[in-house]
Order: C-alpha cells, then sequence, then structure tokens
C-alpha cells in the first residue's frame, strides 16, 4: 500500500459526503416544488488495488468510497397507475360538470323551473274557463308568450354552454400538442444525459410532470424505454416516440344544432380517427356527443326541442277545433317555425280574447269548453309537462351517477398520488438528518485527513533526527 494512499481515501470521503450534502441541499430546496422526486446518493467502497496483480498484498486496506449515482426515489409502477387514475379522474369530472352547469340553469324544481311555467300557462287557461274576460285572456297570452321565452332561453343557454365546450376542446388539443413537442424535446436531452452518463433527474421530472397533464387532458399512457426515453400514446399509437412529436386535430360539428360527434385525429392522417376515452377532453366530447350517443347537452337540447313541438302539436289541436266569441273557427295558437330548432321557433299567434277560441262550434259565446281541455293538458301522461318532468327525473339521476362516479375517480386519484408522493417526495426530518450524517462524515474525513497529513509530516520532515 502506498504511504499517500490514506490521504486518497480521505479524500474520497470528503468527496462522497460533499455529494451527499449537495444532493440533501437539492431536496430541501425543492421540498415544495410541485413534481420534484427526491434523490439519494449512491455509494460504492473502492476496493484496495493492492488485491490484484501477480503479488497481492494479503493486508491491503480498502481504497476508500466511490459515488456510482444519483438515484432518483421515482417508481414507475406508482407513476403509471398515477397517470391512469388522472384519466378516469379527468374524464368523469369533465363530464359531471358539464351535466352539473346544465341542470343549475335549467333551474329544476324550483319557481324559475319550466316545469312551474307550464304550469302557470295551464293555470291561466283554467282561469280563463271559468271568467272568460279580456283580463284572463291577457294573462293567457303573457304567459304563453313568457313560455316560449323561457324554452328558447333554456335550448339557447344549452347551445350557448356546448359551443363554449366545443371552444375547449380545440383549446385543449391545441395545448396537448405544444406539450408533446414539450415532452419530445426532453426526451432528446435526457436520452443524451443518459449516454454520456450525466445526470438527468431534475429533467425526468419535468417530463413526468408534463405526462401527467397529458394523462389528465387526453387520457395518455406512457412507457419507459430503456435508452431513457418516454413513449406516449393515446388509443395506443404514439403521441410521441423519442424525441418526436405527432399533433392531433379537431373535426365535427362547431354548433349544437348540426348534431354528429366531435372527432379526433392525427394531424399527418386525417382520415384516422383517434378514440379519446379519457382525460377531459374525452369527458368533454363524451358531454357534447348527439342525444343517441349518451350526449348530455344536446338531450337537453332536445328535450326542449320535444317539449315545444308537443305543446304546440298538443294546443293547436285542440284550439283548431273550437271556435272565437264572433263564430270564426279556431285557429293556430302557436306557430313553430321549420326552419331550425322547435325551441327557437316557437311564437305565440293570438293577441287578444277575440282570437281565442274557446268554446265548442255552435255553443254559444260563452262556452269555454275548449280552454277547459286546454287547461286539462297539464294532467295528460303524454302532454308537455309529463314529457319535460319525464325528462328531467331521468336527466337528474344520470347527472347523479356522474357526479358519483367522478367523486369515485377523484378519491382514486387522491390515493394514487398520496402512493405516489409517500416514495417521491422530500421529507424534512429525514433531509435534516441526512444533512447531519453527510456532516459529520465530512468532519470525520477531514479529521482522517488531518491526521494523514500529521504522519507523512513526521515521516517526511523529521525521519532521521531522531535522538539529536
Amino acid at each position: 500500500m502506498s504511504t499517500f494512499s490514506g490521504i486518497r481515501l480521505a479524500e474520497s470521503g470528503l468527496a462522497a459526503a460533499r455529494t451527499g450534502m449537495n444532493v440533501t441541499g437539492q431536496n430541501i430546496a425543492n421540498q415544495t416544488t410541485v413534481g420534484y422526486t427526491r434523490q439519494r446518493v449512491e455509494q460504492t467502497p473502492v476496493p484496495a488495488p493492492g488485491l490484484t496483480g501477480l503479488w497481492p498484498s494479503v493486508l491491503a486496506v480498502g481504497g476508500g468510497v466511490g459515488v456510482t449515482a444519483i438515484a432518483r426515489l421515482g417508481d414507475e409502477v406508482l407513476d403509471a397507475r398515477v397517470r391512469d387514475a388522472l384519466s378516469a379522474s379527468g374524464f368523469w369530472r369533465a363530464r359531471a360538470t358539464a351535466a352539473s352547469q346544465v341542470e343549475a340553469a335549467m333551474a329544476e324544481p324550483t319557481e324559475d323551473g319550466l316545469a312551474a311555467t307550464l304550469d302557470r300557462f295551464w293555470a291561466g287557461w283554467s282561469d280563463l274557463a271559468n271568467d272568460p274576460d279580456a283580463a284572463a285572456a291577457h294573462v293567457v297570452i303573457t304567459n304563453a308568450r313568457v313560455l316560449v321565452g323561457q324554452i328558447a332561453a333554456g335550448y339557447q343557454s344549452v347551445a350557448n354552454q356546448w359551443s363554449g365546450l366545443r371552444q375547449q376542446v380545440d383549446r385543449q388539443i391545441s395545448d396537448v400538442n405544444a406539450a408533446a413537442e414539450q415532452v419530445a424535446v426532453l426526451n432528446g436531452q435526457i436520452r443524451d444525459a443518459v449516454q454520456s452518463g450525466r445526470n438527468a433527474n431534475e429533467l425526468i421530472d419535468q417530463r413526468n410532470l408534463i405526462v401527467q397533464q397529458l394523462s389528465t387532458t387526453v387520457g395518455a399512457t406512457a412507457t419507459a424505454e430503456t435508452d431513457g426515453t418516454l413513449t406516449v400514446r393515446v388509443d395506443g399509437n404514439a403521441l410521441v416516440s423519442g424525441d418526436r412529436a405527432r399533433a392531433l386535430v379537431v373535426a365535427g360539428p362547431v354548433d349544437i344544432a348540426d348534431g354528429g360527434r366531435i372527432t379526433v385525429a392525427w394531424a399527418d392522417r386525417p382520415d384516422i380517427a383517434v378514440a379519446v376515452t379519457g382525460g377531459t377532453v374525452g369527458g368533454t366530447i363524451s358531454a357534447l356527443a348527439p342525444e343517441y350517443d349518451g350526449g348530455s347537452l344536446a338531450a337537453v337540447a332536445a328535450a326542449y326541442n320535444r317539449v315545444a313541438g308537443e305543446l304546440a302539436t298538443a294546443v293547436n289541436d285542440i284550439h283548431r277545433t273550437g271556435e272565437t266569441s264572433a263564430g270564426v273557427p279556431g285557429g293556430d295558437f302557436f306557430a313553430l317555425d321549420p326552419a331550425g330548432p322547435a325551441a327557437l321557433g316557437l311564437s305565440v299567434v293570438p293577441d287578444g280574447i277575440a282570437d281565442l277560441a274557446l268554446g265548442a262550434p255552435g255553443a254559444g259565446p260563452l262556452d269555454t269548453t275548449i280552454a277547459d281541455r286546454i287547461s286539462a293538458l297539464s294532467m295528460s301522461a303524454s302532454g308537455p309537462s309529463a314529457t319535460w318532468s319525464t325528462f328531467v327525473t331521468g336527466f337528474g339521476v344520470s347527472v347523479a351517477g356522474d357526479l358519483h362516479r367522478a367523486d369515485i375517480a377523484d378519491t382514486g386519484a387522491v390515493a394514487a398520488i398520496a402512493a405516489q408522493q409517500s416514495t417521491a417526495s422530500v421529507d424534512g426530518d429525514e433531509e435534516t438528518i441526512s444533512l447531519l450524517t453527510y456532516q459529520t462524515a465530512y468532519q470525520a474525513s477531514a479529521r482522517v485527513l488531518t491526521a494523514m497529513d500529521e504522519a507523512l509530516d513526521i515521516l517526511i520532515n523529521r525521519t532521521g533526527l531522531v535522538g539529536r
């Protein structure tokens, strides 16, 4: 063993302890940094050089300590579980939020809801049948116009929300494309760092955080490759592979009245649709789907159209069978414009009591049989009120189901993140202990170096001076 080997041994201890303090300091500095994964110094003992060669030394002492790596204490399995959980949570939360907002706009069951307005409309006909004067007729016509306005406003509210969510999908896909480009760039940087033996832990943290965002947005999955890159997939096809990323585009209707389903496809292959079944984009597209495909917003819009159509048909069919006080046959009470949604094309025809056919033909000017029959529509099992009530009940159950599934998915995401953080997050107390450990090791190695220096000083400067 060399006389100076002790200095090299002590120096290796100093270097290892210094690296440990630096890494611990990095952990402490990023204790509140989102997405940061704690790191640890991996050390290995250096074997004594005298253990090899033609004449190995029996009493050789080890060569100190070597820092082999700065390990990132993440878990790929837990990371994948978080991505899956975020995908499900994003899907159900987006769908539930869209349905909840439209349900709140319906204001059922309250005095401001359509059901209450329908009840006031039928009650006005009943009052007119009991007292057929101009004031009661004015109330009926006013209630009818309020009803028409509320149906149109309800439909328009759903249409506006649909358009807003449609634009949101466009923005989210643009964000996905930008995030995919960032992941591709980081993949290239990480691959270069790994191949050259440099530390890429912080780059990996940045990449994982972006991939988690992609999972939340489009339900992306990811697979770690042997070269350090991460392959990100949507619908089983690579969105990011190595340092290359593909772009997505959105196609389909831009207005709720257009019908059809919104689709996502590859920008370079627009004829190949991408099934986005997870994330907020998947949930939003699901909410924007046609009624026959389970779209919640389209279902509400269709319900407003059905009520408008049934209201016009039911009232007009009865009103046409009567005659006015002047003996004129009754015409349509509601007009319905066929060009466009029924909810927006509904209007009131009569202007006053002279235009209302309240009595049966030949029954005299005081007969109100027709008004009674119209008011009785409120109790019809197939009338507009029943149609709306049935829809509201079923829609409420559907929204409650979506909210429940969203809560379950959120709980799963929280549990997955907690499991991930239990391994990856920085613990201040643990880092403080590590810092003290490395500090003590540094001081001890420095003491060894001092002792070796003193011993060599005596050996070099005082050899041959014994006895003088």
